[in-house]
């Protein structure tokens, strides 16, 4: 009995296994789905998605999708862009969206973004309903050497046709932020920028900045101005400073030549003095050669002490009327 009862246990498990791997490899439930919303697909095509590692629940939805919204779509073109890695059900979302709005974007196109790695869906409701973009902080000098720090929201649109090689949001605020810093600083003073910010959205509007890029700029509209550090003064400043160092460093060149000037004059009297009084001891010496060979006499030597007595005694005169001066 029990032997009887492990058999039907396990013919019901094969049974259900097999009903598993039928519905699983023939999803006749997703053919009835896409045969009653009018979706033209047949059930050997759907056995072979399976076998291809296409999931036709996703080729499915997307085929009614597209057929109730009036599109009409190639199963083989969808499942060629999922083997392709692309996104079905976002391209097949944007193609509704596309539709219901007026824009002109086709199968192919809109493949070619979502395989270029855009959010295609996001990129229609961009142009259906545009972005504000907030540039950071943009520091520019004017002509008289005030700095300006402003700040602008920028208002773009998608553009479908660029999506495909077009620039990013990167570069539409490094060229803004690039425009900012021209018109301010060909402005002759900052009270005029002050006075009228407009004149920074105009300028940079006619610079054509959205060229290349996947966007289309509609309005440039300058947020926040705000005055910043007066550069000419602090420029003029520096310089000054400079200039100040550059002459005390030659004034202390001129001061070094100078001191070494005064102590080779110095080391010069030094060597002067030197041979002096090497010459006032050698006169001793002649003297007394002198009184040897008789070219002395004993007057002779009185009458050239009493001049060198008068001529030290001169002498000190000098020095002392020199210091009650």
């Amino acid at each position: 009995m029990e032997f009887e009862i492990g058999i039907i246990a396990l013919v019901v498990f094969l049974v259900l296994v097999a009903l598993w791997l039928v519905f699983y490899f023939i999803p006749v439930g997703l053919w009835f789905s896409a045969l009653v919303s009018g979706v033209k697909i047949n059930l050997l095509q759907l056995i072979l998605m399976r076998w291809r590692k296409v999931p036709p629940s996703v080729i499915v939805s997307s085929m009614i999708e597209g057929t109730k919204a009036g599109l009409h779509l190639n199963p083989n073109e969808l499942e060629a862009h999922y083997l392709a890695g692309g996104n079905v059900t976002n391209v097949v979302h944007a193609l509704v969206s596309a539709q219901k709005a007026s824009i002109m974007l086709d199968f192919k196109m809109a493949t070619a973004i979502d395989l270029a790695g855009r959010d295609v869906f996001e990129a229609v409701q961009m142009s259906v309903n545009p972005k504000v973009i907030n540039t950071p902080p943009v520091a520019a000098v004017a002509k008289d050497g005030i700095q300006l720090i402003a700040k602008a929201r920028v208002t773009v649109r998608a553009n479908i046709k660029q999506l495909v090689g077009g620039a990013g949001e990167e570069t539409v605020l490094a060229r803004v932020g690039e425009g900012i810093v021209s018109s301010i600083g060909s402005a002759v003073s900052h009270k005029s920028v002050l006075e009228n910010p407009d004149f920074i959205s105009r300028v940079v509007l006619e610079k054509g900045l959205d060229a290349g890029t996947a966007f289309e700029i509609l309005s440039i509209d300058i947020a926040d101005i705000d005055v910043g550090k007066n550069i000419g003064a602090q420029l003029q400043m520096d310089q000054a400073d400079a200039d100040k160092n550059i002459a005390q460093a030659k004034a202390e060149e001129r001061r070094a030549m100078a001191v070494a000037l005064e102590q080779e004059n110095r080391a010069k009297a030094q060597e002067a003095r030197a041979k002096v009084i090497l010459a006032e001891a050698e006169v001793p010496l002649a003297m007394a050669e002198a009184f040897r060979n008789g070219n002395l006499g004993i007057m002779d030597y009185y009458r050239m002490k009493n001049v060198m007595a008068d001529t030290s005694m001169r002498e000190s005169l000098a020095k002392h009327d020199k210091k009650q001066e």
